[in-house]
């Protein structure tokens, strides 16, 4: 559901100094992320130990895909927004959006159902 904030506040649309591009800093800045291309999300949490062991095998791949597909990662405790309206229930989880449209879902630390899911989007 896309219901309008009571009051209507604006987030600060002023960019943060120092967040580093890698990061889907927050719920604006991730929806930008994903509306144009193909984005693959990992919905992460610094808590989760599949979600550490899988973390490195994700931004190898940002490396191999790199120029087809945008990789980032999103922390599920600092973009609690994010999570939420993704209907994130287990981490990690990992998304894919073309053109702001979530084309497909993935749910666990599996190295090798991530590969063919990143491939078959590459």
């Amino acid at each position: 559901g896309q219901q309008a904030a009571e009051g209507g506040q604006q987030a600060g649309r002023g960019e943060q100094a120092g967040r580093d591009g890698e990061d889907g800093g927050d719920y604006d800045e991730f929806k930008e992320i994903i509306a144009s291309g193909t984005v693959i999300v990992d919905f992460t949490a610094s808590w989760c130990g599949p979600c550490r062991m899988i973390g490195p095998k994700f931004e190898a791949m940002e490396g191999e895909f790199a120029g087809k597909i945008t990789f980032i990662k999103v922390d599920v405790d600092e973009v609690e927004e994010a999570a939420s309206e993704c209907g994130i229930k287990a981490m990690p989880t990992f998304m894919v959006y073309k053109d702001g449209q979530k084309v497909d879902e993935m749910v666990g630390a599996d190295e090798k159902k991530l590969r063919a899911m990143v491939e078959k989007y590459a």
